[in-house]
């Protein structure tokens, strides 16, 4: 890790790391086969119907092996899952339930819950996955790039990066149920010495989403000296979360105000072949199809660099078989059509990528305000003693309270 020194070395914010923050952070997953993830839950079991039913070196090639997982591949059972943990050469049964997760930032598309097909599935992260969780993802840094820093999510995020320059994954919980902060330790009292006792977990992570900025050696949290200055972030940070929720667990779903609100002025055909945006309109056009109205600030919205609706178009102009979209074995086995459900998606993406663009002022005129701040707060974290962080705070907690299946159906040892 790099020395939190230079977080305040004038090449970047000033402030504590993230890193330091929040000190419990988990790699991207890692699948290894991509027919195992895609934005449509119905091809996926096709996929796994494919596969069980193919034999010899039809399945081998299928299967996908690599260095990590192949078909004798012995592997424990996801946490949390009822999957099976046999080895996948004898797999003969239905497809387990695709799982809705976050690929990269905004992009909800679907998995396979396999630990056996996926070389490297983070069970650290699915043993804490819960009602109550909330995932942060820190996107790969790219130079002079606007977009935000970090991003949240209710869903098992798999941690992608659109730069291709990943990120960390890190859990707002450390236990399930909602228990035990992963915070510094220590960090909670000195913020409520400082802010007052309604700082919480929820309203650090509140205020990290509103003022976390990229630098060369890591994302920087800076933290303010006066109370006015914390509250008006953690309501910025709150407004950014309820809206990144998406509507769960009973949070409102993002909408526009009436007028503003996009719809289907011309249906999507069957293969739309391009995405373009119609400025003067307000139009985004998928081929022949038309949505409207779009704001701006949705179609130019980028994260890391890349563009968010091109690349969320991208992903599903190749899974439905767009001229120019080659695939083969099991990627080939897609739907033939763009799904009505698609486009519904991409109304509810625009309105969010909408509605995040119109706080970006506010996220901008807070930073401008702590870079002319008299501190960042990392040389009080350092006095209280908070700051360096201990090593057992950047490990999982041990959270075993029950049995968890093993390879071949044997308990795991843990």
């Amino acid at each position: 890790m790099a020395a939190p020194a230079a977080a305040g070395s004038g090449e970047g914010p000033r402030g504590p790391l993230l890193d330091d923050l929040m000190p419990w952070s988990v790699r991207p997953l890692r699948t290894g086969r991509t027919w195992v993830t895609a934005p449509d839950a119905a091809c996926l079991r096709a996929r796994w119907d494919r596969l069980v039913r193919a034999s010899g070196e039809e399945r081998e090639r299928l299967f996908a092996p690599t260095r990590a997982r192949t078909q004798q591949s012995a592997v424990a059972a996801l946490p949390g899952r009822s999957g099976a943990s046999g080895r996948f050469a004898r797999e003969t049964g239905p497809c387990p339930e695709p799982v809705r997760i976050l690929h990269g930032p905004y992009d909800e598309q679907w998995l396979l819950p396999d630990h056996r097909l996926i070389d490297v599935a983070r069970p650290e992260l699915w043993r804490v996955a819960d009602d109550h969780q909330l995932f942060l993802v820190e996107h790969g840094r790219v130079p002079n790039d606007p977009g935000p820093a970090v991003s949240v999510t209710t869903l098992l995020p798999d941690g992608h990066s659109p730069a291709g320059r990943p990120g960390r994954v890190r859990p707002l919980h450390r236990r399930p149920g909602g228990l035990e902060p992963n915070l510094a330790p220590g960090l909670l009292p000195v913020l409520r010495a400082r802010y007052g006792d309604a700082v919480t977990a929820e309203s650090v992570l509140a205020w990290i989403l509103a003022a976390a900025r990229p630098s060369p050696a890591g994302c920087v949290v800076p933290l303010p000296e006066d109370t006015a200055t914390w509250a008006e972030g953690v309501e910025l940070g709150r407004e950014l979360l309820r809206l990144q929720l998406r509507g769960a667990r009973g949070a409102e779903r993002p909408r526009l105000p009436g007028g503003q609100r996009p719809y289907v002025r011309a249906a999507v055909p069957p293969v739309p072949a391009s995405l373009s945006y119609e400025a003067e309109e307000r139009v985004l056009a998928l081929g022949t199809g038309r949505v409207s109205p779009v704001p701006a600030g949705a179609w130019e919205f980028r994260v890391s660099g890349v563009r968010v609706l091109d690349l969320w178009f991208e992903r599903r102009a190749a899974a439905c078989g767009a001229p120019g979209a080659e695939a083969a074995g099991l990627d080939a086995v897609r739907p033939r059509a763009w799904p009505q459900e698609w486009t519904s998606e991409l109304l509810d993406l625009v309105t969010l990528l909408a509605l995040l663009a119109e706080l970006r002022p506010r996220q901008e005129a807070l930073a401008e305000a702590l870079a002319a701040g008299p501190g960042s707060g990392e040389e009080e974290l350092r006095a209280a003693g908070v700051l360096p962080v201990g090593e057992a705070a950047r490990r999982p907690a041990s959270v075993l309270d029950h049995q968890e299946e093993g390879p071949d159906g044997q308990f795991a040892l843990l």
